[in-house]
């Protein structure tokens, strides 16, 4: 009976919302969780930022009267008609590496050696006071050199310091003979497993280290220091706001690295959201303990797997290939570990509770993934979501494997468009069958998350989204795109990076779409990308970024 009384009551006199605030005057675009479109014209958020709901275009505004005053706010933006989308989640970057590059010498955008040479004697030049000169982005592939670089190369403008540049995918790096010499590097200094040393004729050093032998130079560099790193942090994190990007997959979180978003969010400066993923179990567990941390500071940061490595990259000829590199006969790549050895690691994560995140761009290191997993499924059950880093070029007859165990496809558009050329070079026509098959995944029932794998590549995820849905460049090309056949929807591309790429990160409940329930994690832009020309898309300009209902950047 009181029950009954009240519901009357509150008939009568309806109760004021428990909404805080209004995002008002919107065109509103975003996915459901079937992948559909919805439009809306208004947000409603409550006070820790979440979506109270969406308020439908097609909805009549509320006509105030004494006995329904309509809900009150306690602010209200008028957004005056303005695009509004959710934010991008990058589901495979590297956050303080972007941060270090965004501050160091940074050669990706060099067409030649000669113009890399340039630039380093520049940088040299401006900075007399560094004895070590550390940056990256180098690619021989992109200065059609037809070799590595050399130590000498670099000698001719070092003016005696010591020179580290990382390659552009991160697995090798190049040392001039100071650096080299700082090493202690002879001609017989041994090659670690699962690394190489570049040697001449002679089989002397020639300067390119690649995958674990670069810690043969990385031992010997002077480590940032804390305040570094944190500068470093907030300069990703700039980036990352203002290509839209509300939350990011940091894949290889080291114990500094951890260290650092901690102190930025203790003071209130960690606006990206960071799901990490640990440089391995050792880490894993002095972070977390017996098992993933809780969400912290607000959903905005929560160590909940393990990274994993299998191989190397394709460029460097690393990728842990079944049959050797078609432009390189002797070479198969580089298999990190035996599989024992790999799924000893992942055992050792996942038994923790760790979601297990592996590396893996050869067919032969993809295959090596997909055993350990098939094999660690039957002790290791429930919903594990396995994770295949790259995923990149794998054997056709793996593909349905990847529908298996949950098992995620976490891979990054761009890369293909980058690595057209060379990746035919490396392959050959008969082995490009399974390479960067976003399609395939789906259609064998894996689950596809889209990142880019930043500082490799830019994180802007309107060029991604353009790629996945026309496998073309900037500059539209290959006219049809390259592979058509394995391209997917303009839909399914947004999708996974946003409800896909949270889901891969186990944190569907938490963001990646605007849902009741849901941190409102949004964006304001100039254009309606579901209408836009792959180009126009490629072009679209992000004014405003919110993460949990808070402006927290705006384009000057």
């Amino acid at each position: 009976m009181r029950a009954a009384l009240l519901a009357a009551v509150a008939i009568l006199f309806p109760l004021p919302a428990l909404a805080d605030a209004l995002i008002d005057n919107v065109q509103g675009i975003t996915l459901d969780r079937d992948g559909k479109v919805v439009r809306f014209k208004s947000i409603v958020m409550d006070r820790d930022g979440k979506v109270v709901r969406l308020v439908a275009m097609n909805e009549p505004p509320h006509k105030p009267t004494k006995k329904d005053p309509g809900p009150r706010y306690d602010w209200r933006a008028d957004l005056k008609g303005k695009v509004l989308l959710p934010g991008f989640i990058d589901a495979h970057g590297h956050v303080e590496s972007l941060g270090f590059a965004a501050l160091s010498l940074d050669l990706s955008d060099t067409t030649t050696l000669d113009q890399a040479k340039a630039k380093i004697a520049a940088y040299i030049a401006a900075n007399p006071d560094r004895k070590w000169i550390v940056g990256r982005g180098w690619n021989q592939e992109k200065w059609g050199l037809g070799r590595f670089p050399t130590a000498a190369d670099l000698d001719a403008v070092a003016n005696g310091r010591a020179v580290w540049l990382e390659r552009a995918d991160g697995h090798a790096g190049w040392a001039n003979s100071v650096a080299m010499r700082e090493a202690a590097v002879t001609v017989a200094t041994p090659t670690p497993t699962g690394g190489r040393i570049e040697k001449g004729a002679n089989g002397q050093p020639t300067g390119v280290f690649v995958d674990a032998a670069t810690k043969i130079i990385e031992k010997v560099l002077p480590q940032p220091l804390p305040k570094e790193r944190d500068a470093a942090f907030l300069a990703a994190q700039q980036v990352l706001l203002g290509y839209g990007v509300t939350a990011i997959a940091d894949m290889g979180t080291t114990l500094d690295d951890w260290l650092s978003f901690r102190r930025m969010a203790d003071i209130g400066a960690l606006r990206v959201r960071v799901m990490s993923y640990a440089m391995g179990v050792e880490t894993a567990s002095r972070v977390g303990g017996k098992g993933p941390t809780p969400w912290l500071y607000g959903d905005r940061l929560r160590m909940g797997g393990v990274k994993l490595y299998a191989d190397g990259a394709l460029g460097s000829r690393g990728a842990w290939l079944k049959a050797p590199y078609a432009d390189a006969p002797g070479e198969r790549g580089l298999g990190f570990n035996s599989d024992t050895q790999l799924q000893n690691q992942m055992s050792r994560a996942a038994m923790d509770g760790f979601q297990v995140a592996v590396h893996a761009i050869g067919d032969r290191a993809n295959q090596q993934v997909l055993d350990a997993i098939q094999s660690l499924s039957d002790t290791y059950t429930g919903d594990r979501r396995w994770r295949v880093e790259h995923a990149q070029v794998v054997d056709p007859a793996d593909l349905p494997r990847f529908g298996r165990y949950s098992t995620i496809a976490s891979m990054q558009p761009v890369h293909q468009t980058s690595d057209r050329t060379m990746a035919e070079a490396r392959l050959g026509p008969q082995r490009l069958a399974g390479a960067y098959a976003w399609k395939s995944m789906l259609a064998n029932g894996s689950k596809l998350a889209f990142g880019s794998d930043t500082p490799v590549e830019r994180p802007d995820p309107w060029a991604g989204w353009a790629a996945a849905f026309t496998r073309q460049d900037a500059n539209g090309q290959p006219y049809g795109g390259w592979r058509p056949e394995e391209a997917v929807t303009r839909e399914q591309a947004w999708w996974a990076y946003t409800g896909g790429a949270a889901y891969a990160g186990f944190a569907e409940s938490k963001f990646g779409i605007l849902a009741p329930g849901q941190r409102a994690d949004f964006i304001i832009v100039d254009r309606d990308p579901l209408n836009a020309s792959p180009a126009d898309l490629r072009k679209t300009v992000v004014e405003q970024t919110w993460i949990g209902g808070e402006k927290v950047w705006e384009r000057k």
